[in-house]
């Protein structure tokens, strides 16, 4: 399979301007040329941005796929933003982020002639699969996710995987260079893809070394978005329960980059045990979101502090809840009074300018109560 990837790209004879390997020898070699070039590739001795960073590719392929759908989809993400897309229809690949717009032609003819081959490649994996599932027929998918990311503190990581009709199927221990099956039916396509050892090699090189160094320079490339930062903007919400528990709920929104602490204090003490947290997820607009909630005695709840640290922070930043306002329900009231009175003060004149029309004269008093009682109003 790894050589039928490679063959793929044999005629790629230009090196691209992020370290793709270059390939012009036999099927036989390539392997073993295209790992020793892999393995060859050091990081470039330049500082990284803060914060951590990563990487990620994601493909989607399907055996049959209904009108307006793609046969093969694949798109790739620096730091959970966008950034490279290719779709079968259109054959090509694209840039998905601003800061992709000003990369040479000869970048994008190497990433389109690259997804073209990972489209075949997978293309054969989904039927192989299906049948490993004794599927022959109808609309299967497979999913290959890999990607690398290093943290601020120099530490990497990087991950290798592939599902079937969105379930996990098979994952690479870059330790042993084992495949690791996620179920049974998933043992076959394990012993098939051990057959080529030199697959799992690959794969190991390009994602700890090509990968990091790609992300590098995607981040020199996007570093005005990429390596900004946009501090949070921080909320704390009351919420009862049927039961009556209450729940205080600390908001971060809007910032950038992801990696942020949210921690609930009671006095000196962090509650660490009684603090339920949600991963940090994208918020839509290049930003992220998140929050944790602890449970509180009622009438207790403004001994209890959020307290958030964040990159875009020179010192942690303290929130606690602020129990509505009441003045805007005296200044409702203050409101309605003004205006009954109004009311009625107009009210009056035109009664009493009516009535005099009707008269001809100025109205006496026993004959136009109401317009008495409009006088009195005025006076």
């Amino acid at each position: 399979m790894l050589l039928l990837l490679l063959s793929l790209l044999r005629e790629l004879t230009a090196e691209s301007p992020w370290g793709l390997p270059v390939v012009a020898d036999g099927p036989a070699s390539l392997a073993k040329v295209v790992m020793a070039e892999l393995a060859d590739l050091k990081l470039e001795n330049k500082p990284w941005p803060g914060g951590t960073h990563s990487l990620h590719y994601h493909y989607l392929a399907l055996s049959e796929p209904g009108p307006g759908l793609p046969q093969f989809l694949a798109v790739g993400y620096v730091d959970d933003q966008p950034f490279i897309h290719y779709d079968s229809r259109v054959d090509r690949a694209k840039p998905q982020a601003p800061w992709m717009a000003a990369v040479d032609t000869q970048y994008w003819e190497t990433e389109t002639q690259k997804q073209r081959a990972w489209a075949k490649v997978q293309q054969v994996e989904t039927w192989t699969v299906m049948g490993y599932h004794n599927q022959s027929s109808g609309t299967h998918s497979t999913q290959r996710t890999f990607g690398c990311e290093i943290r601020e503190d120099g530490r990497t990581s990087s991950f290798w995987q592939f599902g079937f009709d969105g379930q996990d199927h098979l994952s690479l221990d870059l330790e042993t260079l084992s495949w690791v099956s996620a179920k049974p039916v998933a043992v076959q396509t394990k012993r098939w893809w051990e057959t080529e050892r030199c697959y799992a090699e690959y794969d190991k090189a390009y994602l700890e070394g090509l990968c990091l160094t790609s992300l590098h320079r995607y981040l020199e490339l996007g570093s005005q978005s990429l390596t900004r930062k946009e501090p949070p903007k921080v909320q704390v919400t009351r919420h009862t329960a049927e039961d009556g528990d209450i729940t205080l709920r600390c908001w971060a929104r809007g910032f950038y980059p992801r990696d942020i602490s949210l921690s609930w204090w009671l006095g000196e003490e962090e509650l660490v045990q009684e603090t339920e947290y949600v991963e940090t997820r994208p918020g839509g607009d290049g930003t992220y979101q998140t929050w944790a909630a602890v449970r509180v005695p009622a009438r207790m709840e403004n001994g209890y502090i959020c307290h958030v640290q964040h990159s875009s922070l020179n010192h942690t930043l303290t929130v606690a809840w602020e129990a509505p306002s009441h003045q805007w329900i005296t200044s409702a009231k203050v409101i309605s009074i003004i205006f009954t009175i109004t009311f009625l003060l107009v009210a009056g004149v035109l009664i009493f300018i009516k009535q005099y029309s009707q008269g001809g004269e100025e109205p006496h008093n026993s004959q136009n109560p109401v317009s008495v009682e409009a006088a009195q109003l005025l006076c």
